[in-house]
Parts: structure tokens; sequence; C-alpha cells
């Protein structure tokens, strides 16, 4: 072998070696999935039921842009939510408009505010806000709308919790009146009993939260006494206690506490002990008021979901100001599946002054997984092609084709294999869709006019019309 041969193959070898290294192993960011079409039948499944629930009591869809400028996200979701909005770095040549002494300071949020001024929706309720305030001259309150896409989160990633994930909200605006809240416990009933799921309905309101504040002595940190209440279920109490400390809580306050957050009962024996410990408050008395004509609605109303006064729940957010609801799987060890409440004024902040508002959002993903977990799916969700006809070649097709044109008109979904290929290649590609009727047409079949149609289910085979077999697939 020449010298010349030699380097060229070694070369070569040494450019395809490189090239193997090179080559980038495929992955998607942590905290984020891909969905099969297995997969999307399911969540589909759960997206039209709450979507026809949505439209049952007259809510209209709305989108919003992915991204929002920061300052429409900011401030709006307390310290907490702030740090976890994704941000998007401007186009072109960011870095040449930042002095040099911010770069060198090495100070993240103030270099992120110099480089970025969009971020991804954290939610889909400030967006929201966002539209009524740009919209209100075109919209006819109160304004009724639901909405279905994902958001971000810049959260650590585990069990249930997502960085990317779809929510499901629905929103009146507009409207002081309770009856929002009660069509809205209406429509997680209805909602969660098409879907199968055992959940209950843990409702509270901020008016009681801020009432408690008061008469403990620590009106100026409900803020912080909430966000730690809210932790109840993942951290126990004695952590909350902890942090309640940490954010300069005197012990007798923590104390007075105590009972409060062990309060047990019925939801009127609650609703009577919340009102004497806060007989002196009068925002707190309002709350318990609240509560009091949304759960006589409820009974009145015969209500099927369990729905529960529990006073620990919080819901960190901080735009919440009346009602606030959350809904857990009764049969299921997740955080919760749905969760909102009532904003007096958060379109304030956008400009436009008392307009008050409530809504819920549905986590479809923990749904999803709920749902799953619990063999909770239709059989028939994962079924996309109802009958699909064996290809035997193109005499066979021409035939077909009209057939499959009427089927589809009748709204039955059907598919022709479209190679002519070997009949076990067809029959595994129909099993593995789990394609539960196969049609076969051959010579004998086109000169009788007739379809033989296999049940992939029990293998019973039949002969029939073309119109037969619409009436026996509908």
């Amino acid at each position: 072998m020449s010298l010349f041969i030699k380097f060229a193959t070694n070369t070569i070898f040494c450019n395809n070696y490189l090239l193997k290294e090179m080559a980038q192993k495929p992955s998607i960011p942590k905290g984020t999935r891909d969905f099969s079409p297995e997969i999307m039948v399911k969540r589909n499944y759960i997206f039209d039921t709450i979507k026809s629930v949505f439209r049952l009591y007259g809510y209209m869809p709305l989108e919003t842009p992915s991204m929002e400028n920061l300052s429409t996200l900011m401030g709006k979701y307390g310290e907490e939510g702030d740090k976890l909005l994704f941000k998007v770095l401007n186009s072109g040549d960011y870095i040449s408009k930042v002095r040099e002494e911010t770069l060198l300071a090495r100070n993240s949020v103030k270099l992120t505010n110099k480089i970025s001024e969009k971020g991804l929706r954290y939610d889909l309720t400030v967006p929201f806000a966002r539209y009524v305030v740009q919209h209100q001259n075109e919209i006819s309150f109160p304004f009724k709308r639901y909405q279905i896409q994902p958001v971000w989160r810049a959260d650590r990633p585990q069990k249930g919790r997502y960085r990317e994930f779809y929510q499901c909200d629905v929103d009146v605006v507009g409207s002081n009146s309770l009856l929002n809240e009660v069509e809205l416990i209406q429509i997680v009933d209805e909602i969660y009993k098409r879907l199968n799921v055992n959940v209950v309905v843990k409702l509270n309101n901020r008016k009681i939260l801020a009432g408690i504040a008061e008469v403990i002595g620590q009106a100026d940190k409900i803020i912080d006494i909430t966000v730690a209440m809210d932790k109840l279920d993942k951290i126990g109490l004695d952590n909350v206690n902890n942090e309640l400390r940490e954010k300069g809580i005197d012990e007798e306050a923590i104390n007075m506490l105590q009972p409060i957050i062990k309060l047990e009962g019925n939801n009127a024996d609650k609703l009577n002990t919340i009102e004497t410990i806060l007989e002196k408050s009068e925002t707190g008395l309002k709350g318990v008021a609240e509560l009091r004509k949304v759960f006589s609605h409820i009974e009145s109303l015969k209500v099927e979901t369990e729905v529960e006064l529990d006073l620990t729940l919080a819901r960190g957010l901080n735009y919440y100001t009346g009602a606030i609801f959350e809904v857990k799987a009764k049969d299921a060890e997740i955080g919760s599946i749905t969760g909102g409440g009532r904003y007096d004024d958060l379109t304030g902040i956008f400009g436009l002054k008392d307009v008050s508002g409530v809504g819920i959002s549905f986590g479809a993903d923990r749904i999803f997984d709920v749902m799953e977990q619990l063999d909770l799916f239709p059989k028939d969700t994962t079924t996309s092609t109802k009958v699909m006809f064996v290809n035997f070649g193109e005499q066979e097709e021409i035939f077909c084709l009209p057939i499959l044109a009427n089927l589809r008109k009748a709204g039955i979904s059907a598919e022709l294999f479209p190679d002519s290929v070997k009949m076990k290649k067809q029959m595994n590609y129909a099993n593995k869709k789990n394609i539960p009727f196969v049609v076969m047409v051959g010579e004998t079949e086109m000169q009788e006019n007739l379809l033989s149609l296999k049940d992939m289910t029990t293998g019973e085979q039949t002969k029939l019309s073309p119109e037969e077999l619409i009436e026996k697939l509908k």
C-alpha cells in the first residue's frame, strides 16, 4: 500500500471517528416531556372533557402569547414566583449595551434585567388580566373565558411537577357575585364525575386568613403566614412553625395559630368556631359570611363532590383576595390537581380598577398522571382508527377507496394500508394501533360487492355490503 493511500485511509478513519464523537445524543430539557400518539389520545380525552363542560356553562375560548413582557409578569406571583420565571434573552447583541461594571459585579438579577425584556408565561391568569385591560372596550362584562395552553416554571423537576405543563383555566371577571364561586364548584364536580376521578374540593377565604393574622397581632405578616401555612401538607406542622419563626413571627402569635391550624369538625362547626375567634375582625367575619353563602348554595344544589372547609389552605399567590379553591384526588398520592380563587383587583395593576374576578385552573398533566395511575381512561380512548382495509393490490385499492370515503362521511374513522405488502405485516400494524376491525377485499368480494369484516377482538368474520358495514360500525 502506497504512503498516499495509507494517509488517505487514516484520514477517512479519523474523520469518521470524529463525526461519531461529535454526533450529539438527542435529548430534551429536564422537566419537559414528549407525548406519543397513544398518550396524546388520552390527553385529548381530558382536554375535550374539560372543554365540553366549560362550554356547557357559557365560557368562551381565548389564547394569549407564550411570551409576555417581563413588566407584565414580574411582581404578580410573590418573591418565590418571580424566581421561577423563565426569562428570554433579547435579540441581537444584547451584551454590548450592558456596562462593564454590571458584568463584573456578577449580580444575575441586575444583569437579567438588562439583557431580558420578555419571559415565558408562569400562568394564564395574569396574561388574562392583561388581555381584559387591553380589550376592555370590546368586552361584554361579566366576561367568561376558558383557556387551555402550556405554561412554564423554572422549578426543580420532580414527580408530578414539571417545568412545562398545560393549564386549563376558566375565569369570569366583572362580577362580585358569589354565584360565580358556586358555579366553579359545579364545574369541578361535573368534570371529575365525567373523568371518573374521586376528588375533594378544599375551600377557604383569604379574608379569613387576613382576619386570623389580624387577631393574632400579625396583620403586616399576612403574606409570610399564608405562604408558610400553604406548605403544611408538604413539610408538616413543625416545619411550618419553624418557617413562621424565621419570618419574625413571635411565639405567642404562633401558639394562637395552632388551634386554628388543627381545627376539626364538619364545615358548619368549623365556621362557627372561626366566627367566634374572628369576632373582632371585620374582614375575617366578611370572609366567614361569604363561605356560609357558598356552602348554602352547594348544599341546596346537592353537589355530589365533597367540599371541605380547610383553614390551612392559603394558596401562596398574592393576587387572591376572597375564596380560594384546591382540588385533590382521594385515591392517588399527588399534589393538588385543580386550584384557584377570587382576585378583586388583579386588573388594577394594569390600570383598570375595581374589576373583580374569580377562576380556577385544572392541571391537565397531574390529572393525566392520576388517571393513568388508577387506570381510569376508557379503553376506546386509545383507538384512533375504527376500521382498516387490507391492501391486496391496485384493483382492490380502486374498489375500496370510495367505500372508505363513505365511511368517513358517516363519521367513522377508517384507513387503507398504503402498501400492498404481506398480510402479516398489515395485521401487525392493525394490532399495534389497537384497530378493532379489519376489512379484507379480494376478487371474490369485489365480484359479490361484499366486504369481509374481521373483529380483531373475537376473531369473528362476517360478509357485509358497504351499507351494512356503515350501519354496523356506527
